[in-house]
C-alpha cells in the first residue's frame, strides 16, 4: 500500500512518536521525523523495525524545541504534522521553565512554519493536564470543554506547560487566517508496549510496581490509555474532515494503582514477585514525599479520582480504547522483553 502523502511526525525517538510513525507506515503513508540528534536514527529504526517495515518510507531530520534550526527543511512540503514532541516529566522541577519554555517555544515554532508551509493539518499532542478541574475535588469527570485554571496555584508545571502550549496553539492558528486546520489530542496517563529502553515517564507507574522500586501500593488512580490507541487517535484526527479545530480526549478506564497491582500478579506469575502487596497511608506518602520530589508531585492526587470522557472521540471519530487489563499487560510483558526493568 503506498500513499503520497507526507507527514512529519515530531519526537520520533519517543513513545507516543514511535507509535505514530507505526501507524503512518503501516498505512501507506511517506513519514519524516524529527530527533534532536541524528544518531538516534539507527536506534529508532531499529526499535520501529520490531513492528513494521520501514523500508525506505522514514527520513530524519535534526531538529530540537528550542531553536528555529531544521524546522523549516522538515515541514516544507508535508500535507500533516504530528506535533508530538514535548518535555514530559512526573516530578516538579525547581525551575518551571524547564518544561513550559521548550513546550510553548517548540510548539510556536513548529506552527509557524506549518503555516508558512502550507501544511494542510496540524494535531497538536496536548494532554489531559490541560483539561482539568479544580485540585480540590475529590471527584470530576471532564471533558474537551473543560479548561484547566492556570489561576489555581496548585496546578503543576506540566500541567500549566500543556495548557500554555495548546492555549498558544488555538491563538496561533486562529489568527493567521491561512487554510492550515487545528486538532488537538489530549491523551491521559499512556500506557503499553515499550519498543526500548528508552520510554516515558508515564511507563514508570507499571516498571516502579515491576521491579519492587515501589515499597507499597499508594491511594493513586488515573485514566490510562493505550498508547497503540493514542497513535491511532491522532492519525484519526489528522484525516477526518470533521475533527478540524476540535480538541479529542484520548483516555480509557480509570483504575487505582491497586488494581494494576493486582492484574500483574494474576497474570504475571514469578515475574510479579516484587510487585507489591500493602497499600500505604496516605500520611506515610506525605511524609516520604518531603524528600521524594517524584512522589512530592504525586501527593494533591491522594483519594482523589478525576477521571476523563473520551466520548466526543468514539462518537465523532469511531474511536476505542482497549480493555486496561490488555494495556497494562502489554506494557508490562514488554518492559520485561526489552529487559528494562530498573
Amino acid at each position: 500500500m503506498k500513499n503520497r502523502e507526507t507527514v512529519l511526525v515530531t519526537g520520533g525517538s519517543g513513545f507516543i512518536g514511535s507509535w505514530c510513525l507505526i501507524q503512518l507506515l503501516q498505512k501507506g503513508y511517506t513519514v519524516r521525523t524529527t530527533v534532536r540528534n541524528l544518531a538516534q536514527e539507527s536506534l529508532v529504526r531499529a526499535a520501529l523495525g520490531k513492528v513494521v517495515d520501514v523500508q525506505n518510507r522514514l527520513s530524519f531530520h535534526a531538529a530540537e524545541l528550542t531553536s528555529d534550526a531544521g524546522w523549516e527543511p522538515a515541514i516544507s512540503g508535508c500535507d500533516f504534522v504530528l506535533h508530538v514532541a514535548s518535555p514530559v516529566t512526573f516530578s516538579q522541577p525547581r525551575n518551571p521553565d524547564e518544561l513550559i519554555a521548550p513546550a510553548r517555544d517548540g510548539t510556536r515554532r513548529v506552527i509557524d512554519v506549518a503555516i508558512k508551509s502550507g501544511v494542510r493539518r496540524l494535531v497538536l499532542t496536548s494532554s489531559v493536564a490541560a483539561t482539568s478541574r479544580p485540585g480540590k475535588l475529590v471527584e470530576s469527570v471532564s471533558d474537551e470543554t473543560v479548561w484547566t485554571d492556570l489561576k489555581d496555584p496548585s496546578v503543576s508545571a506540566y500541567a500549566r506547560s500543556k495548557t500554555l502550549a495548546e492555549r498558544m496553539a488555538w491563538d496561533l492558528i486562529g489568527s493567521s487566517g491561512g487554510a492550515t486546520t487545528l486538532v488537538t489530542v489530549n491523551p491521559s496517563v499512556v500506557l503499553g508496549p515499550v519498543l526500548s529502553g528508552d520510554y516515558s515517564a508515564s511507563v514508570q507507574v507499571v516498571e516502579r510496581l515491576l521491579s519492587g522500586r515501589a515499597p507499597g501500593i499508594p491511594r493513586l488512580g488515573f485514566n490510562f490509555v493505550d498508547v497503540r490507541d493514542v497513535s491511532n487517535l491522532h492519525v484519526r484526527a489528522m484525516t477526518s474532515p470533521e475533527a478540524a479545530g476540535q480538541r479529542f480526549i484520548a483516555a480509557g478506564a480509570f483504575g487505582w494503582m491497586a488494581d494494576l497491582a493486582i492484574l500483574l500478579r494474576a497474570h504475571l506469575g514469578d515475574a510479579a514477585n516484587k510487585v507489591p502487596t500493602l497499600p500505604v497511608p496516605d500520611f506515610l506518602v506525605r511524609l516520604v514525599a518531603l524528600f521524594n520530589k517524584e512522589l512530592r508531585a504525586a501527593v494533591p492526587r491522594l483519594g482523589q479520582k478525576r477521571d476523563f470522557t473520551a466520548a466526543k472521540a468514539q462518537a465523532m471519530l469511531g474511536w476505542r480504547p482497549r480493555p486496561l487489563e490488555e494495556t497494562v499487560l502489554d506494557c508490562a510483558r514488554s518492559l520485561i522483553a526489552n529487559a528494562s526493568l530498573r
